[in-house]
């Protein structure tokens, strides 16, 4: 599919459409990220459709490696804001990447609990225990 352009005024936008065709994105997703405030359309068509400018593809490259790197849409929100006010958002970046590391320590501590709860279980697990009334799992100990 080209990549038509249409003016509006003296800007040039490209359809929903095309951007989701160039950016890999569904045009769902960049509905709900314009709902979100993520990604401004610049204007309407004359049809009444959403135009966005070309910059929109390096603003939807941002939000993805952001995701990657485990932040929320929230968190990319205030990092856009920042950078939507003219200033660079590489303090509020750094900040979220820390708390992103502080999360995932977490979450490590919280997979080394529950590794070594079910290590604990299957040390006394057995394969054949006698039924015990209406338990379903008596290794389970519940």
């Amino acid at each position: 599919m080209a990549a038509v352009g249409i003016k509006t005024g003296m800007k040039t936008g490209m359809k929903i459409g095309v951007l989701a065709g160039r950016s890999g994105l569904p045009v769902k997703t960049l509905r709900y990220y314009e709902d979100l405030g993520l990604l401004p359309a610049i204007g309407r068509s004359e049809g009444g459709y959403r135009l966005f400018a070309e910059e929109s593809l390096r603003r939807l490259e941002f939000i993805r490696r952001l995701k990657t790197l485990g932040l929320s849409l929230e968190e990319i929100q205030g990092c856009l804001a920042v950078h939507d006010a003219g200033d660079l958002p590489c303090g509020d970046i750094q900040i979220q990447l820390e708390r992103q590391i502080e999360r995932i320590d977490a979450q490590i501590e919280e997979l080394g609990q529950l590794r070594q709860e079910l290590q604990g279980l299957l040390a006394g697990w057995q394969s054949d225990p006698a039924k015990e009334g209406d338990v379903i799992c008596p290794n389970l100990r519940v």
